[in-house]
C-alpha cells in the first residue's frame, strides 16, 4: 500500500512502481523541461525512487528520438530521446516504455537524474537522488558517552553526542567540535550532498587516515541539529559508545 495515496503498490520483480504526491519539477538550462503533480516513484533500485513523469506533463517539444532502445527485464524496452533546451544538449536524458509491463508507466517519461540541471520537489531543490518517501531522519540530543581513537591516540570525547537515526543506514554520533581534537583534523577537498540533510565537508587526520570524519555546516532546515557536528566513520577509526566499540 501507497502510504502517501493509500493505493495499492505495483510490483514487478525488483522493481516497485507508486503514485506520488509532491509537485515534481526539471529544469535544463534554466529551461522548465517537465513539470507534474502526479508523479510516479518507480524504485528501480532498493534504495531510492526514480521519478517518472506523465507523458502530458513534460515538455514533448524539447524531446528528439535519438535511436536507441534501452531494454530493461522488469520494465521493458525504452525508447531513448535527447533533450535540448536552454541552449544545452543532454544525449539519452530521457526514456518511454511505450510497450511496459507496468501500465501506469506506457504513458510516462523517465528523465536521467544527471542528465538534468535542477530538480525541485514542491519548492526546494532536491540534490544527489530523489527522496524516498519511507526513509525518516530523527535526530536526537544524547548523554552516552563517545571516545573516537585512532591508533591509540584519543581524537574526541564526548558526553553529548548528537545521535543520527536514518532508515536502512547505521546510527551515527555527531561530536560538538569543542569536545574534538580539531588541531589533529585538516579539511578535505572533498563534498557531497545528502537530499536529506544537506552539503557535507570532509576531514583528514593531519598525519594519518584520509578522510575520517565528515560535517554538515550548513545543512537542510530538517536536520539543522547536526550543523557544525563531526563525525566519525567506524571503519576508519575506533568508535567507543559507553565503552564498547562499534563495528
Amino acid at each position: 500500500m501507497n502510504l502517501a495515496t493509500g493505493k495499492p503498490t505495483r510490483l514487478r520483480g525488483r522493481v516497485r512502481v507508486e503514485q506520488g504526491a509532491k509537485r515534481i519539477r526539471a529544469y535544463l538550462g534554466g529551461e522548465l523541461v517537465a513539470d507534474t503533480t502526479r508523479p510516479f516513484l518507480v524504485w528501480e533500485k532498493p534504495q531510492y525512487p526514480a521519478y517518472y513523469f506523465p507523458f502530458d506533463d513534460v515538455r514533448t517539444d524539447l524531446l528528439s528520438p535519438d535511436g536507441a532502445i534501452v531494454p530493461s527485464p522488469s520494465r521493458g524496452d525504452g525508447e531513448s530521446f535527447t533533450i535540448r533546451a536552454g541552449g544545452k544538449e543532454s544525449l539519452g536524458a530521457a526514456l518511454r516504455y511505450t510497450h511496459s509491463p507496468f501500465e501506469e508507466l506506457r504513458d510516462a517519461v523517465r528523465l536521467e537524474w544527471d542528465a538534468i540541471d535542477a530538480w525541485f520537489e514542491e519548492d526546494e531543490q532536491v540534490y544527489t537522488h530523489p527522496r524516498d518517501p519511507y526513509t525518516r531522519v530523527d535526530i536526537l540530543a544524547s548523554s552516552r558517552h563517545v571516545r573516537v581513537a585512532v591508533e591509540g591516540v584519543t581524537i574526541a570525547d564526548t558526553h553529548k553526542p548528537t545521535l543520527l537515526f536514518e532508515t536502512g543506514l547505521p546510527t551515527r554520533y555527531y561530536l560538538p567540535r569543542t569536545h574534538v581534537r580539531m588541531d589533529l583534523l585538516e579539511p578535505s577537498d572533498t563534498v557531497s550532498h545528502c537530499p536529506y540533510k544537506g552539503g557535507a565537508e570532509y576531514w583528514s587526520l593531519r598525519e594519518g587516515v584520509v578522510e575520517v570524519a565528515w560535517s554538515y555546516p550548513t545543512p537542510l532546515p530538517e536536520s539543522q541539529k547536526i550543523a557544525g557536528l563531526i563525525c566519525f566513520y567506524p571503519e576508519k577509526a575506533e568508535l567507543y559508545v559507553d565503552g564498547i566499540v562499534q563495528a
